[in-house]
């Protein structure tokens, strides 16, 4: 297959009509937002039992994954690891043209963020506990990158990217009901002869 190939594949994906949304859709992922927030900016854990523990494994595996294929970035694994598997899944579901599972994936995505933001923001406090009482990743990162006074103000414009994501993951799962309920609606004047003059 060659790129032209590829390209001209996203391109006739890119002009494909998307699944409608349910209304329910909508409602059960504007909650799952708002708990994610809460728990996140109003508890003091700011963890998501189900997401954060999955979003923990696949961190966890991405040290050593990347660390095998370039030994100096091990240390960048897990955060990678962390956010490329929701935007794969994100991609997934563009590809297949499915809103829900679209938005579904961007939210867990921004989730990851707000994760990887409270993270961030612990690289000179070390008051998370770590997995195997290792080297704490963002430290690390932040000395290297000699931003480490930093570390509070780069996670707060990360945390607040992740809020943007979700908020944006849910406005488009509601425009995409919206632009279903508003076509349903022309199809039935329509078809009742609404139109006839």
């Amino acid at each position: 297959m060659s790129l032209e190939d590829i390209l001209e594949s996203w391109r006739e994906t890119a002009f494909a009509e998307w699944r409608p949304v349910t209304g329910l859709a909508v409602i059960g992922l504007a909650l799952s937002v708002v708990y994610i927030v809460w728990q996140h900016y109003f508890t003091s854990d700011r963890w998501v039992f189900l997401l954060d523990n999955a979003n923990l494994a696949i961190h966890e595996a991405g040290h050593p994954i990347l660390g095998m294929l370039v030994p100096g970035l091990a240390v960048y694994g897990g955060t990678i690891f962390q956010l490329l598997f929701p935007a794969m899944f994100a991609g997934h579901f563009w590809r297949q043209r499915h809103g829900l599972g679209w938005s579904v994936a961007l939210v867990w995505f921004g989730e990851s963020l707000l994760n990887v933001g409270r993270y961030m923001a612990d690289a000179r406090a070390h008051e998370l506990p770590l997995v195997g009482g290792g080297d704490h990743d963002w430290t690390e990162i932040f000395s290297r990158w000699g931003v480490l006074t930093w570390d509070t103000h780069i996670a707060g414009m990360i945390r607040l990217i992740g809020l943007c994501v979700m908020l944006a993951a849910l406005f488009r799962a509601w425009k995409r009901w919206r632009s279903a309920r508003v076509s349903a609606k022309e199809r039935l004047i329509r078809g009742s002869g609404g139109g006839n003059s």
